[in-house]
């Protein structure tokens, strides 16, 4: 059998581990925080390596190891998707995309970028809640008097906390809570924060996307969404025939 190595950090990376572990099928995943980690199986059947790699290093993890890699990374993770792709061209070793499932749920206004977003929400003094994460936080100071009318929803973390108040962040503004979100805590936090604009990215079903449209409507406030990034790859379903397909 071919090693197996997994970059993930997402849902669809902890379902892969967990699919091998099962199978008692070896497998490395590269997550980049401790609290990706921390959500793995553990498992002698699973090897965890944890932190930002650069592609150079991604390389010298992949080479000489591992037969093929999987990038189950987050589908707005542009930069770490074309890191890996280059750093599985240097090895010459196989990748394998997965792509996370679309909705059918169409709602809001759709941007392409970053620089859409800010344009839109500086066309009106609404309050907005940004469920954007903290890779966005410093984008939306371009927001006109971002200190009062921006709240973010973020992951709970000293680092991340210290950069929004270095930044300028109201920290009573700031929601530091884990996912998933139902609906009702999506209705909650835009109550909490008298939101009249919810921001957030086309996460899909396993990124709570759904839950956020239906807040949304229930609620009668605006959404902004931005757009995902266009990819080609494989259903989860596909990967993981294509691990079992290998491992034969």
């Amino acid at each position: 059998m071919s090693e197996l190595l997994i970059f993930g950090g997402t849902t669809e990376g902890r379902e892969l581990a967990e699919f091998c572990d099962k199978r008692n099928i070896p497998v490395s995943i590269c997550v980049t925080t401790d609290y990706g980690a921390r959500l793995l199986p553990k498992s002698r059947n699973i090897k965890i390596i944890s932190g930002r790699l650069n592609s150079i290093q991604m390389r010298e993890i992949i080479k000489n190891k591992y037969g093929y890699v999987i990038d189950a990374t987050h589908p707005y993770a542009v930069e770490a998707t074309e890191n890996i792709k280059f750093a599985c061209e240097e090895a010459d070793v196989e990748y394998i995309r997965l792509v996370r499932e679309n909705t059918e749920i169409s709602c809001g206004t759709f941007a392409e970028n970053m620089d859409e977003i800010i344009d839109i929400l500086n066309q009106n003094e609404k309050i907005v809640l940004s469920t954007l994460g903290s890779k966005e936080i410093e984008k939306l100071t371009e927001v006109r008097n971002f200190r009062k009318r921006i709240w973010a929803r973020i992951l709970p973390s000293d680092n991340i906390r210290e950069l929004c108040v270095n930044l300028g962040y109201d920290e009573n503004r700031l929601i530091f809570q884990k996912p998933p979100f139902t609906e009702e805590e999506n209705i909650s936090h835009i109550k909490r924060s008298g939101a009249e604009i919810l921001v957030t990215k086309d996460s899909g079903a396993v990124g709570g996307y759904p839950e956020k449209v239906s807040a949304v409507k229930k609620c009668g406030i605006d959404l902004v969404v931005l757009k995902r990034p266009a990819e080609n790859g494989y259903s989860i379903e596909e990967v993981k025939n294509i691990i079992m397909e290998t491992g034969d």
